[in-house]
């Protein structure tokens, strides 16, 4: 099978996971406070990838760079990636939290050309505005009602975690040039444990564990596991085989995913203009990914 196919299907199954479990993540906040949650979730991944930390034969010893871009990679991308998102949510209706959402394909291409040189071909550009596009359709349909003061400081959260999913994206292309997929999973997660440790042993104490239901701490298995090793692994897998502004296209699935689980899951609504959202953002991926009439 083409490479290719399988690094774009590996990019849209991760960005699946990622709105999927930011959008099962709400009833974990209702239960769990945010940083205990994700210290809880770094612990699960970090279980779950102990024996990837291991360098396969024949690696070359990590470099000065590569730690840095491994520490870049889980600051931007794990830690402050989480509590963006967790708080932003909260503070700003989801209408504004969609369309802010939708500029992420837009925000990997810049990044993209600005830091890795590379070039964007304008069916990519065509691409990303219609994911773009979708998403703010599909955001636009949401209403939010909350104070203005509140709503500014959550849109400013929701935009900085468009950053540092934009930012992850940039660096995990540099990382996959250097390290295996499954390795660098390992130790972004690692270094994510190494930082939220001190605001989740703060959280943890006296809250009372007892009190969690069990289907909650089988949502937050999902949760640790979806966050922390399927979805990272998916992602630097995809990568090795494309370019980072175009494996920028497929966060459009994030908040695609995301509505899908509020529809089905929690019953909200979804009409005509919900549907020509998924269109445009539908569209978005098929221009990204039918095979060009020139070979590079």
């Amino acid at each position: 099978m083409n490479p290719r196919f399988l690094a774009c299907c590996s990019l849209a199954l991760s960005m699946s996971l990622v709105g999927t479990y930011v959008a099962l993540s709400k009833p974990l906040v209702a239960v769990l406070p945010v940083f205990l949650l994700a210290w809880l979730r770094f612990g699960i991944g970090g279980v779950a990838t102990l024996h990837w930390l291991r360098p396969p034969p024949g690696e070359a010893p990590l470099s000065a760079s590569t730690r840095r871009l491994l520490f870049l990679e889980s600051l931007l991308g794990n830690f402050l990636f989480s509590i963006c998102m967790l708080f932003g949510v909260s503070m700003t209706s989801a209408v504004s939290a969609g369309v802010i959402m939708a500029s992420i394909p837009a925000v990997v291409a810049v990044l993209s050309w600005a830091f890795l040189r590379e070039r964007i071909a304008p069916r990519v550009w065509v691409a990303v505005a219609c994911a773009a596009a979708g998403m703010a359709l599909l955001a636009a349909t949401r209403p939010g009602d909350m104070p203005a003061r509140q709503a500014l400081l959550g849109n400013l959260l929701v935009f900085g975690a468009v950053l540092c999913e934009a930012a992850y994206a940039v660096i995990g292309k540099k990382l996959t040039g250097a390290l295996g997929a499954r390795r660098i999973t390992a130790l972004v997660n690692l270094w994510g444990l190494a930082l939220m440790t001190p605001l989740g042993l703060w959280q943890a104490w006296g809250f009372d564990f007892a009190a969690v239901p069990g289907p909650t701490w089988l949502l937050l298995l999902f949760y640790g596991l979806a966050a922390s090793v399927w979805t990272v692994w998916l992602w630097m897998t995809g990568l090795r085989h494309v370019p980072a502004a175009l494996g920028g296209v497929f966060t459009a699935m994030l908040p695609v995913a995301a509505t899908a689980v509020g529809v089905l899951v929690l019953g909200e609504p979804f009409g005509p203009a919900q549907a020509a959202a998924f269109a445009l953002a539908l569209a978005g991926v098929l221009l990204a990914t039918l095979p060009s009439r020139r070979s590079p």
